[in-house]
């Protein structure tokens, strides 16, 4: 990104008759805090954590966050989405508590019954990892194909209670890996959400595939998304029973342009309801990462990860909010950059917002201030990174 672009950032664009009114939550990927500004793009509170966001930070029912940290070492570092502790802490930055999993990749919720859902890495037997299609030949890591386990973990024991193995349930021919993608990982779960009857929706990004699983048998009831989509993020499911999600578009195999979009399926029809792409489409396009969350007013905030850029559109597609961040950070792949893997917004009714002054003076100047990484905040080498960073 050139310096000139650097150069803008904080919040471009606010209608504050039709942008939904709150503050908005965030972690830069290669940085160790975490941001909560308000509309004007004041920061109003700073979490500042022990390790870099294997995920992003998330205010709970209780107004506390819950935060995924990526604990280096870790046995697999060539694989970007890895996470290895999820913690709680409160509007100070006190941790309350603390979980660890050295493969632990990068998803977790909170369950409404307080327990801690997780995803992790689980190797694929042989025997199945020799029938899944796709991917390129020979790239296997070390020989291994990784799947991996959702768990349910009890908050109060940190006992896992319920588990589910991908590679139990998927079909190594229909589940087929994108074919430009290695074969070290087959699935990839960038995101698990609970629905209202207690089942979950899980994001493959590997296979551009989203599914639901019943939770009381295992079986997948639903899936949707090969040749429509590619390489998603976020889908979370509607009011209306249809499903948001952020369409990458990595590897799109249907044009010769990579371009982003967020869509909402029916889930019932598998038809596209709605979609929000910009003009030309080129113009919305992230790798890796990247989010969408519908609004209470009908408006969806979008997390475009790679230009670090969080803005609020309308139905009709009226950008009515948008924000820069400005926290710049080193990385030994990516270099100078202010990426985000997902960014919330709450109102003022919220729990963890609800009484506060929010008062941005402490953090006046702060992002003109912050030291910049001579070396990866990672604290290890582009060579132990490897190549690869699909989140």
């Amino acid at each position: 990104m050139s310096v000139a672009k650097r150069s803008v950032h904080g919040v471009t664009v606010h209608e504050p008759d039709r942008a939904y009114q709150g503050c908005t939550l965030f972690a830069p990927l290669c940085g160790k805090d975490v941001w909560l500004v308000n509309m004007e793009g004041e920061v109003v509170n700073r979490w500042e954590m022990e390790f870099v966001p294997g995920l992003y930070g998330e205010f709970m029912d209780n107004g506390n966050m819950l935060y995924g940290g990526k604990a280096i070492p870790t046995p697999l570092p060539e694989f970007g989405g890895n996470g290895g502790q999820v913690i709680e802490v409160d509007w100070d930055n006190n941790i309350l508590w603390e979980w660890r999993n050295e493969y632990h990749s990068h998803s977790q919720i909170k369950l409404k019954n307080g327990n801690l859902l997780v995803a992790l890495w689980r190797e694929v037997p042989d025997e199945i990892a020799k029938k899944v299609k796709g991917g390129e030949p020979g790239t296997e890591l070390k020989g291994v194909m990784w799947g991996e386990a959702i768990q349910e973990i009890d908050w109060r024991t940190k006992e896992v209670v319920w588990e589910w193995l991908s590679y139990e349930h998927l079909d190594p021919e229909g589940d087929a890996l994108c074919q430009l993608c290695p074969r070290d990982r087959w699935t990839n779960f960038n995101a698990t959400e609970e629905l209202p009857n207690g089942d979950i929706l899980v994001s493959a990004r590997c296979i551009s595939t989203i599914f639901i699983i019943d939770r009381k048998t295992g079986e997948i009831t639903w899936r949707w998304g090969p040749g429509e989509i590619s390489h998603q993020h976020n889908p979370t499911m509607l009011e209306n029973g249809n499903i948001l999600l952020f369409d990458n578009g990595a590897h799109r195999i249907y044009t010769t342009i990579d371009y982003s979009r967020v869509i909402e399926v029916n889930p019932k029809t598998d038809e596209i309801e709605w979609e929000y792409k910009e003009n030309p489409p080129v113009d919305l396009n992230s790798f890796i990462c990247s989010g969408a969350q519908r609004l209470p007013n009908g408006n969806t905030l979008i997390c475009e990860c790679t230009k670090g850029r969080i803005f609020e559109v309308t139905k009709e597609g009226d950008t009515v909010w948008e924000y820069r961040v400005p926290f710049y950070h080193e990385h030994p792949i990516f270099g100078t950059n202010n990426m985000i893997f997902r960014a919330y917004r709450y109102d003022y009714e919220h729990p963890a917002l609800k009484g506060r002054t929010l008062d941005p003076s402490p953090y006046v100047g702060l992002d003109q201030n912050l030291p910049r990484f001579d070396r990866s905040p990672f604290g290890v080498s582009k060579q132990a990174l490897g190549v690869s960073f699909e989140t």
